[in-house]
């Protein structure tokens, strides 16, 4: 039986982005994948940057519970990701919850050049 393999990239991100920052880290983190998801907070939704990037590239988009982030076991940390929603890295958690129970990273968080954005790729559906 084949299993369908999910890749997910994971979003984690300020108020202050813009989806030129959503880009930059998705293009450092995405470098050689075929993505079939994006992933973020749900409490980014309806973030400005947010909702354009996701136009430009077509891609579906999953919200993910600020608990389930915190249930995920990240490679790196930010004090500050790890103060507010009890995670290292947003991009990573949310990579790892919506890609499922099996999923993991492929690409760490990688940060945009201007700091306000971060992205991280797992894999989840391999036997």
């Amino acid at each position: 039986m084949e299993r369908y393999v999910m890749i997910v990239a994971g979003l984690g991100f300020s108020t202050a982005a813009t989806a030129d920052s959503l880009r930059a880290a998705y293009e450092l983190a995405a470098r050689g994948c075929t993505i079939d998801a994006l992933a973020t907070v749900a409490n980014k939704e309806g973030h400005k940057a947010l909702t354009e990037f996701v136009r430009l590239t077509g891609l579906p988009l999953c919200y993910i519970r600020a608990a389930e982030l915190a249930e995920q076991r990240t490679l790196t940390c930010s004090p500050q990701s790890q103060a507010t929603y009890g995670t290292g890295s947003v991009a990573e958690a949310s990579a790892l919850a919506a890609a499922g129970s099996d999923a993991r990273l492929v690409s760490p968080r990688h940060i945009s050049n201007d700091r306000l954005a971060t992205c991280a790729i797992a894999i989840g559906g391999q036997t």
